[in-house]
């Protein structure tokens, strides 16, 4: 029994490490279809998410938004996004970072980010949150 239990742990970690090199393979390739500014932003914004998500497991961002509160500043390789916001269980937060790339905008070299407040709800449309 306690084999059986083992087989199905090791056949449950398989597929999980096979469905999450296959999200990143889709990722990556769908990055590889927009404008390399465009590709740099996305990339940003979804290491935000993913930074958050393993710096603080009270959070499980599945949204960000480097440009909700002010607009995103690209320089080269460099993302300045002082006014960005994520989104966690239904709410959305404040977030600024600064993030640089490769010279083809398809990794991060570096990545520096604050975590802000939560912002109410009545600002969403606004800062056009959903």
């Amino acid at each position: 029994m306690r084999k059986f239990g083992l087989a199905i742990g090791l056949v449950i970690i398989i597929t999980t490490q096979a469905a999450a090199s296959t999200r990143a393979e889709r990722f990556e390739h769908s990055l590889e279809k927009l404008s390399p500014i465009e590709r740099l932003v996305q990339l940003c914004d979804y290491t935000a998410m993913k930074k958050i998500g393993q710096a603080n497991h009270a959070f499980r961002p599945d949204r960000a938004v480097g440009d909700a509160r002010a607009s995103t500043v690209v320089a080269k390789d460099t993302v300045a996004a002082k006014g960005a916001a994520f989104r966690s269980h239904g709410k959305w937060y404040e977030l600024s970072y600064t993030c640089t790339g490769t010279p083809d905008h398809m990794k991060v070299l570096s990545f520096d980010y604050r975590v802000g407040s939560e912002i109410p709800e009545a600002k969403w449309t606004s800062y056009n949150l959903w």
